[in-house]
């Protein structure tokens, strides 16, 4: 791969979070019953007429400014004409030339570089339906309560060096999204999808090599992944002095490659021509003024504040700023317990464990900051263990109720006291003789394996500190 440089662009297709659909008022609701939420109107029966909904649209023009672009002066839409069995009017509302947006970026950082990738366009649109295929029976369903879901998409110009760089923008992106409130940016339910354009060339060439289009990634893994796979697939093409053909591809997951699914359409085979039913308009640049000026604080300025007033390091600082609500939190938390750095630490270890294995955000658990902030408090007054913490951790999470209540009912507490633990320490001092010598000889990992081994026999109880200064004192021969 030395001797190419992968060249990609990314195109994001975002569910704006509204009750109802772009042009219609049926329900945007994920998981009703098939087909349950259509109307004349979505399903493009004849004598209907569209209506611009005017929340996706505002949603839509803050989104515009906190990507840093510029907005277009007439704002229009146009037919895109396809035939799809879950397009039922034969063509989509979108937009072609004058997109509602253009000329934006967004700044990343990969590798302890800053970097723009520029936005191109960001336009709105309508959705189409869903196919649901049933293997081995040769039957495909159509659903269309899909049809018409007001979507942003938002593409990049070919700026991105690697699949890695590729999901840093995508993350970015979907923390902005979701700290402008637009969108839940959930990816298994279809509110953040994502096609990559990709290319590779010999390094240092200007021009760009052929493109496929990549389809099909749902999480920021698969985005890396897919993308790692093209460009090798790609450079191994080039190098047999074979062709590439322009495509879109299909990522599988289970076999981890990228599979045909047809070859590339042109603009021009979707024959665009403006939508005859919704006239072209203009927006006031004073409610443009007003929207930027409500726009909220968002990650990057978040993280640089984080930095600047609790002292924490970039990687901290980037973490917990990823996530708005994981960011809210850790502001909520420090107004009960002020150590930013332990605060942090809980947040990107073993919270975050529990939520990734638990696929859920900290907002729709029963964990509030003011249990994290007893349970450090907890901690820092010695009543128990960071071990033992932990492990009451995911009952914390599983009833909503005070640490110190499960500490009470549990009966659990710290031994401190050095005659209650001087037993203990005899007993695995008599069953490890090696790691006596092992210290002697000066390893000093055998003392920490000792005080791991008092920690096991008290269950975590044990008050580390003092175990700590027992067991050197009985090594050094000191009593």
């Amino acid at each position: 791969m030395k001797d190419y440089e992968i060249v990609i662009g990314l195109e994001a297709h975002v569910q704006l979070l509204t009750e109802s659909k772009v042009f219609c008022g049926c329900s945007t609701k994920f998981g009703l019953a098939p087909n349950s939420s259509t109307c004349p109107v979505c399903l493009g029966l004849p004598g209907v007429l569209p209506v611009l909904n005017e929340k996706a649209f505002l949603y839509a023009i803050k989104t515009a400014l906190a990507l840093n672009c510029r907005i277009q002066d007439i704002i229009k839409f146009d037919r895109k004409n396809y035939y799809y069995p879950d397009l039922p009017k034969n063509f989509q509302i979108s937009q072609y030339d004058k997109p509602l947006a253009y000329s934006g970026y967004i700044e990343i950082e990969h590798n302890n570089a800053k970097k723009k990738i520029r936005i191109t366009r960001v336009h709105l649109e309508e959705d189409a339906g869903k196919l649901i295929h049933e293997p081995g029976k040769g039957l495909s369903y159509v659903d269309f309560n899909r049809t018409g879901i007001p979507l942003l998409e938002i593409v990049s110009e070919p700026d991105i060096s690697s699949p890695e760089e590729g999901s840093a923008y995508l993350q970015e992106l979907k923390s902005i999204l979701q700290y402008l409130k637009v969108s839940d940016c959930n990816m298994e339910e279809g509110s953040l999808r994502c096609d990559a354009n990709i290319s590779v060339r010999p390094r240092g060439e200007g021009s760009l090599g052929v493109k496929a289009e990549l389809k099909n990634m749902n999480s920021f893994k698969a985005v890396r992944d897919a993308l790692s796979y093209e460009a090798k697939r790609h450079v191994e093409l080039l190098r047999k002095g074979e062709r590439i053909v322009q495509e879109t591809r299909l990522w599988n997951e289970r076999k981890q490659i990228t599979e045909l699914m047809r070859t590339k359409e042109e603009t021009h085979d979707y024959r665009y021509f403006p939508e005859p039913d919704l006239v072209p308009f203009t927006v006031d640049k004073k409610e443009i003024d007003r929207i930027k000026r409500s726009l909220p604080e968002l990650p990057q300025a978040k993280k640089k504040r984080f930095i600047a007033l609790y002292g924490l390091g970039k990687y901290d600082a980037g973490v917990l700023t990823r996530d708005m609500e994981i960011s809210n939190f850790f502001e909520e938390t420090i107004k009960l317990f002020d150590n930013p750095k332990k605060i942090a630490n809980w947040l990107s270890g073993d919270i975050a464990s529990i939520l990734n294995e638990r696929k859920i955000t900290i907002g729709r658990t029963r964990f509030k900051p003011a249990h994290l902030a007893e349970l450090l408090d907890l901690i820092h007054t010695e009543e128990i263990t960071g071990k033992m913490a932990k492990e009451i951790l995911p009952e914390i999470f599983d009833r909503g109720i005070s640490p110190k209540e499960i500490v009470r009912s549990k009966g659990l507490k710290q031994i401190k006291d050095a005659g209650e633990l001087a037993s203990v320490i005899d007993d695995v001092l008599r069953e490890n003789k090696k790691s006596i010598d092992d210290y002697k000889k000066g390893k000093v990992n055998a003392l920490i394996f000792l005080v791991g081994q008092v920690m096991r026999k008290t269950k975590g109880q044990a008050n580390p500190k003092i175990v700590n200064e027992i067991l050197k004192k009985r090594l050094e021969g000191g009593g």
